[in-house]
């Protein structure tokens, strides 16, 4: 099977979604055989050619101002999908519904491959955040969503993000397929937790909070610091740790100083090595994830991989399979309830662990299992094609991709034959060059080997 895998973003970006896509590469090379080509955005100095299966990076615009670091590609661009297109990919997986589902789009009308999308982020936040006109800010989500419609096969990673999606006026069915963890199940041996969290202030007894994530205000980080300056009026001493980045760092930081909790709170920055970072799920007593804008919390997963618990909204999609006092906790969306459920348990550390085990044997979910998963739905998706019972929305701009896709695939075209032409004249040239050359030679050596002949009495005689 050949997969085509979009996003608009990847490597060097870090975020869930990269990591998502990271991981489908992988497993459905490395556990099911398949060939595997990834598009992605341009982004300055990357080195794609580092990766097992080829990326193909288009045109991109710098976009980092309004979009927290992220730039967008174009999706039109004819070199990339002439690349992409003569992988003559089985399965086309977008995983944006932004520029990577118009390349989708456009992808299947040059090879008939089907579409599937996986919904991973509340993107009416962004939107709603980026655009300031309402009016606008709703015709932008109103595209984004008959994007998604237009694809032949809906996932989501939750049921909640599901639920999301009808919300924002998705009519169509969708399909449950979680993500992953790529942390191995179990906690790290003591000395890789002292080396990792070596010459950080961690006092022993003293209850040891930990967020990794991005560094953005609607990912609940207001919310943990008010927490924590009622904990500390109350008394009961704790260290925060703050793992990520984000346009939000800067201000979360001076929040903490204004609170006067800031001497208790450590920001690392990003973490990028993978065991330093399951060092610090380890050495955490509880994960802290009050963000009802994550539709999975994939940071909640690794950390029950590392016998973590974590504190989440009740009814939020990062609370799905949560059993309150059991494989995690459950409060209220307010500093108020995180605070008094701190103060409960930061008495009983031992309870805290006994949570992250339930959690570890309940909740993880490996990358290997979650992407057999999907490679089990992606034959289903092919057999009902074959079967002619794989049926979509019609849409209007339907017709606008398959002009576009004809337009594209004639300018490729011409420029594949125009390559061609002027390789064969360059090689022509190349020839007649070195023929010319090897007959100035022979001639040289001719009119040497005459004179060489002549000799001077001769020539005067």
């Amino acid at each position: 099977m050949r997969v085509c895998l979009l996003n608009d973003s990847f490597a060097p970006a870090i975020d869930g979604v990269v990591n998502v896509v990271t991981n489908y590469a992988n497993h459905l090379m490395n556990d099911h055989g398949a060939e595997v080509m990834v598009g992605t955005p341009r982004y300055p100095g990357a080195d794609y050619s580092v990766y097992p299966y080829p990326v193909v990076p288009y045109q991109s615009f710098d976009t980092s101002a309004i979009a927290s670091g992220y730039r967008a590609g174009n999706p039109f661009e004819p070199k990339a999908l002439d690349e992409l297109s003569r992988f003559w990919p089985d399965i086309i997986h977008t995983h944006c519904p932004a520029t990577a589902t118009m390349m989708a789009r456009v992808l299947r009308e040059q090879t008939g491959a089907p579409v599937i999308f996986t919904y991973h982020t509340k993107f009416d936040v962004d939107i709603n955040r980026v655009v300031k006109l309402k009016p606008i800010a709703d015709e932008g989500i109103r595209v984004m969503i008959e994007s998604i419609e237009a694809c032949d096969d809906i996932w989501v990673v939750s049921k909640g993000a599901g639920e999301n999606l009808k919300m924002l006026g998705f009519k169509g069915d969708y399909t449950v397929m979680p993500n992953g963890v790529d942390f191995e199940k179990g906690r790290v041996a003591p000395e890789a937790v002292a080396e990792a969290t070596k010459g950080a202030d961690l006092p022993e007894g003293v209850p040891v909070f930990l967020f990794v994530g991005r560094m953005m205000t609607y990912k609940g980080l207001p919310l943990i610091l008010d927490a924590l300056r009622m904990l500390e009026e109350a008394g009961q001493d704790f260290r925060m740790v703050f793992i990520g980045k984000g346009p939000d760092q800067k201000l979360m930081e001076e929040k903490a100083e204004a609170l006067g909790i800031r001497e208790r709170c450590i920001f690392t920055g990003p973490i990028y090595d993978r065991d330093v970072l399951r060092a610090w799920n380890t050495r955490a007593d509880l994960f802290l994830f009050p963000s009802t804008f994550d539709t999975n919390g994939l940071v909640v997963r690794e950390a029950a991989a590392c016998g973590l618990a974590s504190v989440l909204i009740k009814d939020s999609c990062a609370a799905e399979g949560i059993v309150d006092d059991h494989n995690g906790f459950l409060i209220e969306e307010s500093a108020g309830s995180m605070a008094a459920l701190l103060k409960k348990v930061s008495g009983d550390l031992p309870h805290l662990h006994e949570v992250g085990a339930h959690a570890m044997d309940e909740i993880y979910m490996s990358w290997r299992d979650c992407v057999s998963m999907a490679y089990d739905r992606y034959r289903y998706v092919l057999e009902q094609k074959k079967e002619g019972m794989l049926i979509r929305k019609k849409l209007p701009a339907d017709y606008l991709y398959e002009q576009a896709a004809k337009r594209i695939a004639e300018q490729n075209k011409l420029r594949r034959l125009g390559e061609e032409l002027l390789g064969n004249f360059t090689e022509t040239a190349a020839g007649m060059l070195e023929n010319m050359q090897e007959s100035g030679e022979k001639i040289d050596q001719l009119f040497q080997k005459a004179a060489d002949q002549i000799m001077p009495d001769d020539f005067f005689r």
